[in-house]
């Protein structure tokens, strides 16, 4: 019989709230672990005392028992201008490539198995060919942090990003020499609105690097993270084909929007995944 899924929250949900009150609601609500998104309002990876604040974050989750994954998907950490910039497609690769170290070298310091990242849109100008290689490109010099520390990529097709899909992040992979530690996030909502495959089909075809699962509700076509139960995805299947497939990692709630009622909505999400499993 295969092991009950392991549920997660994402602290992009909780723009409202300090960090260790994050950590401790949702060790209060039941959850498994936490969706560490690196910005400015938790633990910003550019901060003076980082140290510091690391260890202060990791002994909260030693001291909650929550495992965690952290991502790299806030969407104006490095430019408050441009959402997702800069890519590693276009200007300002040693940037993203920077963030995505320190994200690594903080995995490894929180016992974090992964670190989370996405594309970003690629630019107009940049032929498809071309914006795949710089992408693998970029991915196998953060790839050499990852193998010193130990901790796996995990990458997120995401809506009308370049890679959007899994068949494209399982190109991106094959680039990257089918390395290792390349893996995936799949995030339920997003392969309901985008992918042309099925959903369970989608689960299965990431199945050999999956790593992460994020989840919420959607409707097809429209990228927008509803509470579960409130747009068109059947989750019982969902969950089911996770635990076909061994995941064994952690299925986080993404709910950005619901921030103003974050610790309500995180119970409900809870309780609505404990019954769907």
């Amino acid at each position: 019989m295969a092991s009950p899924l392991r549920f997660g929250y994402g602290t992009n949900g909780f723009a409202h709230h300090r960090l260790d009150h994050v950590l401790g609601i949702l060790a209060d609500l039941g959850y498994d672990g936490v969706a560490l998104t690196l910005d400015h309002v938790h633990l910003d990876p550019y901060a003076d005392d980082l140290p510091r604040k690391v260890e202060d974050v990791r002994r909260t989750l030693e001291r909650y028992g929550l495992s965690v994954t952290v991502e790299t998907g806030a969407p104006y950490l490095l430019d408050p201008y441009g959402k997702h910039q800069p890519t590693l497609m276009g200007d300002g690769v040693d940037q993203r490539v920077d963030l995505l170290r320190r994200a690594v070298r903080i995995a490894g310091e929180l016992g974090s198995p992964t670190v989370h990242l996405c594309s970003g849109p690629a630019p107009d100008d940049v032929p498809e060919a071309d914006a795949f290689k710089r992408l693998a490109d970029g991915v196998g010099r953060v790839l050499e942090t990852a193998e010193f520390y130990g901790v796996a990529l995990a990458f997120e097709p995401e809506p009308y990003m370049f890679v959007d899909t899994v068949e494209r992040c399982l190109r991106l992979a094959e680039l990257t020499g089918g390395h290792d530690l390349f893996g995936i996030t799949l995030d339920i909502g997003h392969a309901h609105c985008v992918e042309d495959v099925p959903l369970l089909d989608c689960v299965r075809l990431a199945a050999d690097r999956l790593r992460n699962v994020q989840i919420e509700d959607m409707r097809r076509g429209v990228h927008q993270h509803l509470e579960l139960g409130t747009g068109e995805i059947d989750f019982p299947p969902v969950l089911a084909a996770l635990r076909e497939i061994g995941h064994t990692g952690l299925v986080s709630v993404e709910i950005q929007g619901g921030a103003l009622d974050a610790p309500e909505l995180a119970r409900r999400s809870l309780e609505f995944l404990r019954a769907a499993q």
